[in-house]
């Protein structure tokens, strides 16, 4: 059985070596366990084309090992050197504007650039043929954070040539190709694949069709690029974990695909950050300005958990104020041994925080480390430490069993509805996030899971909004589920993005016997009341049109229906505001035989195995004495407190 960890983050090139064997003491010595290196090192380990010098990493990896530290190996591809950037130029990325995405940062070059691959290819082949068999290596991370500063898309001419190629290997003939994009609209018709051209620069939107597929082929750069790395590593490094850290809110390629790839999965969780830079109103972030959105970290975490087929990591735990959101407040007393717990409950084998020690110089001396730049503990230390302990006595295990509730996300559905929102506010990720918080809200324990039939078939409830397009083999898996609820805009589309011949929802119509006639955006402040359920409908609605076999539950306030039913599928016909979403959730838990707790804004509880999680994300303590009634607590007492976390085994 794997117990689970404290991780951190640490960059020996930053420090005089003579600090390296007192940190290394002092990690151990406050229960850290896992120390992730050299992601982005390589002006270090390779001064000048094809000078080697991994001396100085050979001994910091010695000095971690020595102390009992395990290490998580970085590859350096984040942070191509200057010199290679001088040397082929080409390599470095251009945007959608046409103008290149310069050295003097990180994540300048362009996955699709060959040169670049081989070049990557190599000093990883070095690095794994060099550590890939140090017992103190245990773990590597393929490059960093793809994609982060809007770096997937490229539209260089490497992009170019490459996403032609990829058009040919797809399509097999232009003529295939004109047909799915349509391309006899405004006549668009190509004589030959080499006609084809990026959608950047067009005089006004470019074919959606096109742009899903340069989409596709990106995400697909990206996939392969980190293959080539995974590759390179288990030839000679096996039986190490490989792993790559996901963002928050990033949807440019496909994280389950590539995580197909990868052993782990691990993402870099920054509570506070991602709450500022969120779309939540200001009241909002004010109430949970120090702790973070409840529902935030724990929709990755149920996401990212699925990415890695079950295991996962959060790689870079917030300890501190960071320094890229507008604005960037302290944490609250206890809210990083909180977040650390919430990770744990949801299966994580390891936490890790970046970073070890603030820097005190470059782009990111405003980010708080567990430690000063003066060497001393920061507020995070001393939570870390508390975990420690903890985790220690309890003896935790890592994993997490299926949940009841599977509620499907789909990075292609975010293309497109990014690329074609019809409404400004729309934004897929936000709607399929609002289904998650109700749910939550409820007291459930979510599976964030793609649309495929595997992940959905003979669960108890499964929610499905939003999703562009189904496939046959989802749509039959759908039918084994208890309950499903779909919409709205489900199945609006065909995966070469066109209306469906028979109209939305296409093939899920076996599902619900409906046709969706009409849909329309509603401006904000606009709202469409419901009757049979309360709440109103606000930035979308459809007017739908039931078949002989579905049933209409609730009307919109002008009589048209708002939600349908066929046996257990249900089809909500417009994006539920916060009171209509909870009254659904309620009626659909109870068909599903699921229990409602009804939490409401500060209360979250996580199952794992026989364990359940209680965290209190208000500013207040908590009485949880009728949640826990009965229960024998491993960890925290009736009275929840500000920031608290209570464990105790869960109710059969």
């Amino acid at each position: 059985m794997a117990f689970q960890k404290l991780g951190v983050c640490y960059y020996p090139e930053h420090w005089d070596e003579a600090l390296w064997r007192e940190d290394a003491r002092r990690m151990r010595g406050l229960g850290i366990s896992i120390v992730r290196i050299g992601e982005f090192a390589w002006s270090r380990l390779e001064p000048a084309d094809g000078r080697y010098d991994f001396d100085w990493l050979a001994r910091a990896i010695d000095v971690l090992h020595g102390a009992g530290l395990e290490v998580v190996l970085g590859t350096p591809t984040a942070t191509p050197p200057k010199w290679l950037a001088d040397k082929m130029p080409d390599m470095l990325p251009i945007d959608a504007q046409g103008r290149p995405r310069k050295f003097g940062s990180r994540r300048h070059y362009c996955f699709s650039h060959e040169g670049y691959a081989r070049e990557c290819d190599r000093i990883v082949s070095a690095l794994a043929e060099t550590f890939g068999a140090h017992p103190g290596v245990v773990a590597w991370q393929t490059d960093n954070e793809y994609g982060c500063h809007d770096t997937v898309e490229s539209y260089s001419p490497a992009a170019l040539r490459a996403f032609r190629d990829w058009c040919a290997a797809k399509y097999g003939t232009i003529g295939a190709l004109n047909a799915a994009w349509g391309n006899v609209f405004w006549s668009m018709e190509l004589a030959s694949f080499d006609e084809i051209e990026l959608p950047n620069l067009t005089v006004t939107e470019a074919n959606p069709a096109h742009r899903l597929d340069f989409q596709r082929f990106s995400s697909d750069q990206v996939v392969a690029f980190n293959r080539r790395q995974a590759d390179i590593i288990r030839r000679f490094s096996p039986g190490r974990t490989i792993l790559h850290n996901f963002m928050g809110s990033f949807t440019a390629f496909d994280h389950y695909r590539l995580g197909a790839e990868l052993d782990a999965a691990a993402w870099d969780s920054y509570p506070l950050g991602f709450l500022e830079r969120g779309r939540h109103d200001d009241a909002f972030k004010l109430r949970y300005m120090r702790v973070g959105d409840p529902d935030y970290q724990a929709f990755h975490h149920d996401l990212y958990r699925n990415c890695g087929r079950g295991r996962w990591w959060v790689m870079e735990q917030q300890p501190g104020p960071v320094n890229w959101a507008p604005w960037n407040p302290a944490a609250a007393k206890g809210a990083v041994r909180m977040w650390t717990y919430e990770a744990f409950a949801a299966g994580a084998e390891v936490v890790s925080y970046f970073r070890w020690r603030q820097a005190p110089f470059a782009q990111e001396q405003m980010h708080a480390g567990l430690l000063r730049p003066d060497s001393q503990p920061a507020p995070g230390f001393g939570e870390v430490e508390q975990v420690a302990r903890e985790i220690e006595r309890l003896r935790l295990s890592g994993g997490a069993d299926r949940a009841d509730v599977a509620l499907v996300f789909d990075y292609e559905s975010a293309w497109a509805w990014g690329i074609e929102p019809q409404g400004q506010d729309f934004s897929y990720d936000e709607l399929v996030y609002a289904f998650y918080c109700a749910v939550r809200r409820a007291g459930l324990s979510v599976d964030v899971v793609p649309p495929m039939a595997e992940a959905v078939a003979n669960r108890r409830l499964v929610l499905a909004p939003g999703l562009f397009a189904a496939s046959e083999d989802f749509v039959a898996a759908l039918k084994t589920a208890d309950i499903v609820l779909l919409g709205p805009r489900t199945g609006s589309k065909t995966f070469d993005f066109q209306i469906p011949a028979q109209l939305p929802p296409g093939p899920l119509r076996a599902l619900v016997d409906l046709k969706v006639t009409r849909v329309e955006s509603l401006r904000p402040g606009a709202s469409i009341r419901a009757h049979g359920l309360p709440g109103a409908f606000e930035r979308w609605r459809e007017w739908v049109e039931p078949g002989p076999n579905a049933g209409v539950e609730a009307v919109a306030a002008d009589g048209e229906p708002a939600l349908l039913r066929q046996g257990g599928r249900y089809y909500l016909a417009g994006w539920p505001d916060e009171a209509l979403l909870d009254a659904l959730t309620s009626r659909i838990c109870g068909e599903a035989e699921l229990p409602n707790l009804a939490l409401g804004p500060d209360l979250r509880i996580r199952d794992c195995g026989p364990l359940r999680y209680l965290f209190n994300y208000a500013s207040k303590p908590r009485d949880i004495s009728q949640l826990i009634e009965g229960a024998e607590l491993r960890l925290g007492g009736s009275e929840l407190e500000a920031c608290g976390v209570a464990i105790y085994e869960r109710p059969t």
